[in-house]
């Protein structure tokens, strides 16, 4: 009886984990396009034991 039940559990994650490894499908991003740029911000760092402060920036996407 636990060798069935044993059995039984590990074709069901089998089975499952064949279900849920597919690929996903997503349509393929356009070369271009035209949108307004966005601000981001781009955090402080360190650099040579100087703080360099944050800012803002434009970025395309």
């Amino acid at each position: 009886m636990k060798g069935r039940s044993m059995l039984c559990t590990a074709m069901m994650v089998v089975g499952g984990s064949l279900l849920l490894g597919g690929c996903v499908v997503a349509p393929p991003r356009p070369a271009y396009v035209a949108v307004a740029p966005v601000r981001v911000w781009v955090p402080g760092y360190w650099y040579g034991g100087v703080w360099m402060g944050g800012h803002w920036r434009y970025r395309y996407r």
